[in-house]
């Protein structure tokens, strides 16, 4: 049964009242009072009953002392979610006055684009191919009017691409265009690869809306013709230079490599713009550990296709304990030395006991030719081959990196102290996505929207050094 908030009290209200409650040492008579506060507030029988639940539950002084570091929402009625995060959350990212825009090709769930908006840049135009991308991005900027948010194939819109943005000038285009074909596992793959084509469109979108800066993101595999790409942005009339970047030196807890391309045409050298941007690596690099640790313990469900249902063993939308020792790292994400308690797409997902099993006896660094599993490892004669298919993350070390692979399985992915997967969330502040960024669509989406992601915090850092040269240059 769906836990509906659709009469007479909004999420927003409710979330503002627990929060209160959690923050806040109330005697037990009080904090019962509120609670029943609440519970006359709604006519939505199924949460006075709830309501009523945890009342009586947490009559006990036992159960009392535990309550506020356990308590826990499952199910609630997206739309609300919806509400309550463009009145609360979303603003406070949006609420700065933007001096330059920008596009963004290939968007995805947002994670380039946001990184640019944490440095005060606007979004002119957003443009993605996947619908459940475009449902997170629409979602997560709600100042953002639809119709300049595009659900499209590309090459259907860039040849009058002008005719679909919000402001004539442009500042920046932004974008990684997808990259199957460039792919380490399919070197044989070059530039005649018609999914390749797609930075053409790229190209194309630049040489009309002459944006002063572009930046450009694809996997490590495009080296292959880079050089080839570097000529194609020239003949348009930039001066383009490109780096291999490692997403760990902007402080993510994470081995990702990625190709950038940096073009211009005002008076720099574009490879003095990589120069700048090396100043603002992290001087601390930060750990598995710092990322996930604090979230509340899950287990992995072990009915299949039960994503549409969520307890708190299996997790979902849930009040995580309170932490007042929160580390370095998530202030940075969330750019707040307060983390919101809420927690969103924190849901484990289905795994069969025999995985379970693996998760259980595999110690942190641990992968599938490991002894301790021979005897019930798959594919056990060719373990040669699937040596790499199981893998329990080390939570002293950086992760490795998130892939849209985990749309499949996490498998690769196994959570260092517990028997399941990462969730979408544990991978999304993985890649540094905020807290109140919130994954819509399917499931198994939610993990290749953040799979293919840009992480926010590498992209912040290449904004703060293009926006500090869109200032002096003016």
């Amino acid at each position: 049964m769906k836990n509906n908030f659709s009469y007479g009290i909004e999420l927003r209200e409710i979330l503002k009242y627990n929060t209160e409650l959690l923050n806040r040492k109330y005697s037990q008579d009080i904090f019962l009072q509120n609670l029943e506060y609440l519970t006359k507030k709604t006519d939505d029988k199924y949460l006075q009953e709830r309501a009523k639940g945890y009342i009586e539950y947490i009559k006990s002084d036992e159960v009392f002392k535990n309550y506020l570091g356990r308590l826990k929402y499952s199910c609630i009625e997206q739309e609300y979610i919806k509400k309550y995060f463009n009145s609360y959350c979303i603003e406070k990212r949006e609420e700065e006055k933007k001096e330059y825009n920008i596009i963004d090709l290939f968007c995805g769930a947002g994670g380039m684009s946001l990184g640019f908006i944490q440095e005060g840049f606007d979004i002119n135009l957003a443009c993605d191919f996947d619908e459940s991308c475009i449902e997170t991005y629409t979602f997560n900027h709600p100042n953002i009017k639809s119709k300049y948010i595009i659900n499209s194939d590309i090459k259907e819109i860039d040849n009058d691409i002008k005719k679909y943005l919000s402001k004539d000038k442009v500042s920046l285009v932004i974008g990684g265009p997808p990259c199957q074909g460039f792919s380490n596992a399919n070197q044989q793959r070059l530039i005649g690869d018609p999914r390749n084509k797609l930075y053409k469109s790229f190209i194309n979108i630049v040489e009309q809306v002459k944006p002063k800066f572009f930046v450009m993101e694809n996997v490590r595999g495009m080296l292959k013709v880079a050089n080839q790409v570097k000529e194609d942005f020239e003949k348009v009339g930039y001066k383009v230079s490109y780096k291999v970047l490692q997403a760990r030196d902007f402080g993510v807890p994470q081995n990702r490599e990625r190709l950038i391309f940096i073009g211009t045409y005002l008076p720099i050298n574009p490879q003095e713009i990589f120069n700048l941007i090396e100043r603002e690596y992290s001087p601390k690099e930060y750990i598995l550990k710092d990322a996930i640790a604090d979230l509340n313990e899950l287990e992995a469900s072990t009915q299949k296709n039960n994503t549409n249902f969520i307890n708190e063993k299996n997790g979902g939308i849930v009040i995580k304990k309170i932490n007042k020792n929160i580390n370095d790292y998530l202030i940075k994400i969330n750019n707040t030395s307060y983390i919101y308690p809420i927690i969103f797409n924190h849901q484990a997902r289905y795994n069969n006991d025999r995985d379970i099993e693996i998760y259980s006896r595999l110690h942190q660094g641990d992968k599938s030719d490991d002894p301790k599993i021979a005897d019930i490892m798959p594919y056990a004669s060719r373990n040669h081959i699937f040596k790499d298919k199981y893998y329990k993350l080390k939570e002293s070390d950086v992760s490795k990196t998130i892939t849209a692979h985990m749309k499949f399985d996490c498998n690769m992915y196994i959570h260092p102290t517990q028997a399941r997967g990462l969730t979408p969330r544990e991978a999304a502040r993985i890649q540094s996505y905020p807290d109140d960024y919130v994954f819509r669509g399917a499931f198994t989406k939610t993990y290749m929207q953040v799979g293919n992601s840009v992480p926010p915090l590498m992209a912040r850092g290449i904004a703060k050094v293009i926006k500090k040269i869109l200032q002096e240059e003016k």
